[in-house]
């Protein structure tokens, strides 16, 4: 579970709901505040851990709080080919059918909890006058973090307003102009290549240097930038600090094992508990079960799966014509009824491990042509499918090839979404999976809409995306 208690700080209390506060700024709950408080080290590492207890969320129902690592499943593996609900009803069937309204709660909440995420790694940035000997690894963890919450923000959003500093509400400019895609990312290359430089390897629930390098490649590669994608995985790959689990099961149930990179951490029972493991079942959270696998990827997983499928989900046994996701039961537990409160988990939430740059080392190296024979490729995409117990040599890497093993691979670690988007084939796939099934699915689906909120406190300043 997760090696690190996280802390919550008075002074970046809750978010608020009005129009005069908002999550750029959350409101001061006591006399503390960022101009007075921070002045020794221990004070500013408050605010690094804070930073992650921002990603880490809070598990609960209220709309107020952070709940962005613990819903990304919504926005991300339900608007790909890999799941759907059970019940095709509520605000979470309008993913699965590309019917998503601006006013959806699921998008404004994701939206609003990493924009605090954001402030908290800015609360840090603007006050490492105070770390001391600490400055650069404080900087460092800072920058990877907000270079993590830009980058999913900028490939579900688009055009997004760039917040570099802790602003005010009132600071409208800021707050509500959309910059452009093209200096969102300049932002994210810039602040991850400062962590890669002031980050050692010692932390999984942390950011490290291997997480920022790995990170960094993955922003290259949706840049094109392909050779500097490539060093940096080899980088990764060469350090010497990872290394695959021989049981994939071990890759979840074995926290903090050889295989991961970067993890958000969580621990079960109390306010460090997450809540998605147990949404994913059925009468067993607080919903009655959401992110259900599709039968398209359970074909896939017949193909390309291996010994995976069995980890990776499951028949249930209570409606044998659905099949719940595997990877996270409460807990480790396996099978109900579980002795735990399973919404209450402690499952750490997996972010980047060895697998996942195996194969954007392949990705790096056929450098968006269709196919690769060279053999450093051949020998990262064998890696992993051995550990899947599929031996067979492989003498060639297609891009569909790589596309199908990242999808069982990575199934439900909600990556599908942006490996279709990244690889340039997301229309064609995402078109035909919805002609399949009956859904609505548009070009202009790919981009989540801007909360309809968010544009209403802005008067008008923030625009929307085209679609909605």
């Amino acid at each position: 579970m997760k090696q690190l208690q996280i802390l919550t700080l008075v002074l970046l209390g809750a978010f608020v709901s009005s129009c005069e506060e908002d999550y750029l700024e959350p409101a001061l709950t006591s006399a503390i505040n960022g101009s007075n408080f921070y002045s020794s080290p221990e004070q500013v590492e408050s605010a690094v851990i804070n930073m992650y207890d921002g990603l880490q969320g809070v598990n609960s129902s209220s709309g107020n709080d952070n709940h962005a690592t613990q819903i990304e499943f919504y926005i991300t593996e339900m608007r790909s080919d890999n799941t759907r609900t059970k019940s095709s009803e509520g605000e979470a069937a309008q993913f699965e059918s590309y019917d998503v309204q601006a006013t959806n709660g699921i998008v404004e909440d994701y939206y609003r909890s990493f924009y605090n995420v954001i402030f908290r790694a800015n609360t840090v940035l603007a006050n490492l006058s105070a770390a001391g000997s600490s400055a650069n690894q404080f900087e460092g963890e800072a920058k990877f973090v907000r270079a993590y919450a830009n980058f999913n923000l900028v490939r579900l959003y688009g055009a997004i307003p760039l917040v570099t500093e802790p602003i005010s509400p009132l600071n409208t400019e800021v707050a509500y102009t959309r910059a452009s895609v093209a200096d969102v990312y300049a932002l994210i290359v810039s602040d991850l290549t400062t962590a890669a430089a002031s980050l050692n390897n010692n932390y999984r629930t942390r950011a490290s240097r291997s997480a920022a390098q790995a990170l960094l490649a993955k922003v290259h590669l949706t840049l094109g930038n392909y050779a500097d994608a490539r060093s940096l995985l080899e980088a990764v790959v060469s350090s010497g600090g990872y290394s695959l689990e021989a049981n994939f099961s071990d890759v979840f149930y074995d926290e903090g094992n050889s295989e991961t990179i970067f993890a958000i951490g969580y621990s079960p029972g109390g306010l460090d508990s997450q809540n998605f493991s147990a949404e994913w079942l059925n009468a067993v959270g607080r919903t009655s079960g959401v992110n259900y696998v599709t039968a398209d990827v359970r074909t896939a997983f017949d193909e390309f799966g291996g010994n995976r499928s069995a980890v990776s989900f499951r028949q249930d046994a209570s409606q044998p014509e659905q099949y719940q996701v595997a990877k996270y039961f409460p807990n480790g537990e396996l099978d109900a009824p579980y002795v735990a409160d399973p919404t209450k988990a402690g499952n750490d939430w997996i972010v980047l491990r060895l697998a996942d740059v195996l194969l954007l080392h392949v990705e790096s190296i056929m450098a968006g042509a269709n196919e690769t024979i060279d053999p450093a490729a051949l020998a990262s995409f064998q890696a992993v499918r051995d550990r899947a117990g599929l031996t067979t040599p492989v003498t060639i890497v297609t891009k569909d090839l790589l596309l199908n093993e990242r999808r069982v691979e990575l199934a439900f670690e909600n990556h599908r979404l942006f490996d279709l988007m990244r690889m340039g084939v997301a229309q064609d796939v995402l078109s035909a999976f919805s002609t399949t099934n009956g859904y609505g699915y548009t070009s202009t689906d790919i981009l989540l809409p801007i909360p309809q909120r968010e544009i209403g406190l802005s008067l008008g300043t923030l625009t929307q995306n085209p679609g909605y």
